[in-house]
């Protein structure tokens, strides 16, 4: 099944955007995006998962242009990028203002990403800046564990 289409406000703003950058909304963008509005907020993918899931869903689109879409969406704000430890990255929809500051669980094994928000987090964040003379302008942790599956592999073993 092809991913949703993105809705026309969205594909005129981003068509506008990429206007003012001289480019165009592409076919492969608008697959690319409408796959992660579908998901939603608190999906994760990799370049990767995200060529997979528009293969299954008969959309072709290939692994270098995937790449070069997420880089575009992350740069104009659509998709927020999650650098990982271990050098990998994973994307996922821009979040509205209110839930800009959440924090992310990554196994370090498998990837697997949970979202949780947590007030100390921001507070300390606010606290060290201002102690340093900083102006916090976000407040992001990212904390490495492992996930059950694998800290279920773990006591397998």
């Amino acid at each position: 099944m092809p991913a949703g289409p993105v809705s026309p406000v969205q594909a005129d703003a981003l068509r506008s955007s990429l206007h003012d950058r001289g480019q165009r909304l592409t076919p492969q963008r608008q697959r690319v995006l409408a796959l992660f509005e579908r998901l939603g907020e608190g999906s994760h993918l990799s370049a990767e998962e995200v060529h997979q899931r528009l293969l299954k869903a008969e959309e072709r689109v290939s692994l270098a242009t995937v790449y070069r879409t997420l880089r575009l969406l992350s740069s104009m704000e659509l998709l927020c990028e999650l650098e990982l430890p271990e050098g990998g990255r994973r994307f996922e929809l821009a979040s509205d203002e209110a839930h800009r500051d959440h924090h992310h669980l990554v196994c370090a094994r498998c990837g697997h990403t949970e979202e949780f928000e947590s007030e100390a987090v921001l507070q300390a964040g606010g606290e060290a800046a201002a102690l340093h003379g900083f102006q916090l302008l976000n407040c992001v942790l990212n904390v490495r564990a492992l996930c059950p599956a694998c800290s279920q592999q773990d006591d397998e073993v």
